[in-house]
């Protein structure tokens, strides 16, 4: 019966506020605080005459840095002006913080290899400007999560309970009144704020609907989303989908791993739409949104027009013109070939993931 009810009558839904640029052309902040890549995600949640909404953001690491696309499949990170960081990065959670209150960082880069640098700079400015409203915590998400172990993700909730039992959520009963507050905001990041990001907001949103749904009394003390197969289906595809649109922005195609988002598993369709959007995202990345890029700028009023700048073709030489082919070519083959074994992963542990879906 409950099953039924919660199918019938409650909508949920999430309404995304995006900042317009592309993945590898505008990385970091600028000199304000002003971050690329920034997100406004908000879960919606009614149910018999009820309204609950929580809000997550995410967003490039708040200093100088950049990428120079440079037909490479994963261009090596610059940090530029590395004793500005603090300050950039004062600047910008003061923005937050003024905006929405409390702050919580949470920083998914890798620790040690190129994101580690980047990683170095921002614990390294967080630590200067951290204080009881402005909270920093990383969590290596491919070292602990892998591709697989998600379920891990409960640690990393662990270490924010508390912040996210303390700031809340909005809530508005049946005469629209408010009886909750959200008072803080989580802030996520990985490098492009897209598959790593979207799979922990994801557990997050989880986690604050359901304390939504027990304070209305729709869930008992101890229910959780997973209780309701449908229910359960359809939050996978809604925030699978916001990935989606969030990286098709981004890098012009749904996001990676898509199948492994929505059912739980590796499918061979899944693995050879990755070596397809892999080839496609090489390709846009390095011929496309550069002009595009610059459309955007125009659009927001930032494009900068240089009197001296050389506009004619210049012709490519015989490796030049190559180049991109073999090197897309090399990418989408290692690309099959990690697909390949993350299949093989993910059939032998596929019950440890379905587990984490019910965190």
């Amino acid at each position: 019966m409950m099953e039924e009810l919660i199918d019938s009558k409650l909508d949920a839904y999430l309404l995304p506020i995006v900042q317009g640029s592309t993945r590898l052309w505008r990385r970091g902040a600028d000199c304000d605080g002003y971050v690329a890549n920034f997100v406004e995600t908000e879960q919606i949640m009614q149910f018999h005459g009820y309204t609950a909404s929580f809000l997550q953001i995410r967003g490039s690491m708040p200093f100088l840095w950049e990428q120079i696309v440079d037909l490479k499949y994963k261009p090596k990170f610059e940090i530029v002006k590395r004793d500005e960081a603090p300050r950039i990065a004062e600047r910008h959670f003061l923005g937050l913080k003024n905006r929405y209150g409390s702050v919580i960082a949470i920083d998914l880069v890798n620790k040690h290899g190129g994101e580690g640098s980047l990683n170095e700079v921002y614990a390294n400015a967080m630590q200067q400007i951290s204080n009881e409203d402005i909270k920093y915590v990383h969590f290596d998400f491919h070292r602990i999560c892998g591709h697989i172990h998600f379920e891990r993700l409960s640690i990393l909730y662990d270490q924010i309970s508390d912040f996210l039992n303390k700031n809340r959520y909005l809530l508005l009963n049946e005469n629209g009144e408010k009886i909750e507050e959200q008072s803080g905001i989580v802030r996520t990041n990985c490098v492009d704020c897209l598959d790593r990001t979207n799979v922990t907001q994801s557990m997050i949103g989880r986690k604050m609907l359901e304390f939504q749904l027990r304070r209305i009394g729709a869930f008992g003390p101890e229910e959780t989303i997973s209780f309701h197969p449908n229910f359960d289906d359809n939050f996978k595809i809604l925030w699978a989908n916001h990935g989606d649109d969030i990286s098709t922005q981004y890098t012009g195609t749904p996001a990676l791993k898509g199948d492994f988002v929505r059912l739980g598993h590796r499918t061979m369709e899944g693995i050879l739409k990755d070596g397809w959007n892999a080839l496609a995202r090489y390709y846009l990345n390095n011929f496309c949104d550069g002009t595009r890029q610059d459309a955007i700028d125009l659009v927001h009023g930032h494009f900068m027009v240089s009197e001296s700048r050389d506009m004619t073709p210049q012709p490519q030489r015989g490796l030049e013109a190559v180049a991109s082919l073999r090197i897309a070519l090399s990418v989408v083959s290692v690309g099959f070939l990690f697909a390949l074994m993350s299949l093989r992963k993910g059939l032998l542990t596929a019950p440890d993931f379905l587990a984490s879906l019910s965190m």
